[in-house]
């Protein structure tokens, strides 16, 4: 924009801004006090426009995140179901196959939950077959 598109106007300013724009209109790279203010002007204009996207953003986020999660949710859910049928029929399985007295199958409880907790949950086949081999 060339200065003739400038518009002249009285300012009234408290003495202690009037103090900061002096100090800092060069430190921004401006030519003069009335380039720093407009500049400044400007920003605060932008930083308003912002704050009414973000009103108006900020819910769509939310709620495109909850839909997200709440389907993440579902499809574990599921899985979670699945899992839990074949463990089922895996262990009626190796129930009908076994005799175990009482005495063993706490034993086995418990080392499986003292397992779980120091594998953090990620159960390897392999290993199970080597630590029953030896």
């Amino acid at each position: 924009m060339s200065f003739q598109n400038k518009v002249k106007f009285p300012l009234w300013a408290y003495p202690e801004t009037m103090t900061d724009v002096e100090i800092h209109y060069k430190n921004d790279n401006c030519k003069s006090q009335s380039e720093f203010i407009e500049k400044a002007v400007k920003f605060y204009v932008g930083y308003l426009d912002e704050e009414k996207s973000v009103d108006y953003i900020s819910p769509m986020i939310t709620e495109t995140v909850k839909a997200q999660i709440k389907g993440t949710e579902q499809r574990l859910a599921r899985l979670i179901f699945k899992v839990a049928v074949e463990l089922g029929k895996l262990s009626h399985m190796t129930a009908a196959m076994n005799d175990v007295d009482e005495e063993t199958l706490k034993s086995l409880h418990a080392m499986c939950v003292t397992e779980v907790r120091k594998i953090n949950g990620i159960i390897d086949y392999e290993d199970a077959v080597e630590y029953q081999k030896e």
